[in-house]
C-alpha cells in the first residue's frame, strides 16, 4: 500500500479527499513531499489517518485526538487512559439517556395503542406539549 496518491489513501481510509485535505490544513496530518505534480504516501500516512478515522468514531473531538497522538508520541499513557474513560463514561451516559427515552417512547407506543382511552394520540399529544 506504499506509494499512493491523495484518492488512493483516502479510499483506503474511507474517508474523502477533501477531509484527508482539511487533516493537512489543521495540522494533524503531514503533508508529503511533491513528486512531480502529485503527492505521495506511505502506510505510515495511512495507518494515521485511520486512527484518526477511529478515534473520531469513538468519539473523541479533533483537539482531543492532536493531544492522543501528542501523547502517544511521549508515552504518556496514563493521560491517554485517563482520556479514553472519560469518553467512555461521556458514552455511557448517553446510554443511559436513550434507554430512558426508549422506554418513554415504548410506553407512549403502547397508550397511542389504546384507542379508546385517549381522544387523540399520546404520542402527538407529548410532542405538541
Amino acid at each position: 500500500m506504499s506509494d499512493m496518491t491523495i484518492g488512493k489513501l483516502a479510499a483506503h481510509a474511507g474517508v474523502n479527499v477533501e477531509t484527508v485535505r482539511y487533516y493537512h490544513r489543521i495540522g494533524l496530518l503531514a503533508e508529503p513531499l511533491r513528486e512531480g505534480s502529485y503527492r505521495h504516501y506511505a502506510n505510515q500516512d495511512l495507518q494515521q489517518l485511520q486512527f484518526i478515522r477511529r478515534a473520531k468514531e469513538a468519539g473523541f473531538s479533533l483537539e482531543e485526538i492532536r493531544e492522543l497522538l501528542h501523547l502517544d508520541a511521549v508515552a504518556d499513557r496514563a493521560r491517554i487512559r485517563t482520556m479514553a474513560a472519560s469518553r467512555l463514561e461521556d458514552i455511557e451516559a448517553r446510554i443511559r439517556d436513550m434507554q430512558a427515552l426508549a422506554s418513554r417512547l415504548q410506553s407512549l407506543v403502547i397508550q397511542c395503542a389504546d384507542e379508546k382511552g385517549h381522544a387523540c394520540c399520546p404520542i402527538v399529544e407529548t410532542f405538541k406539549g
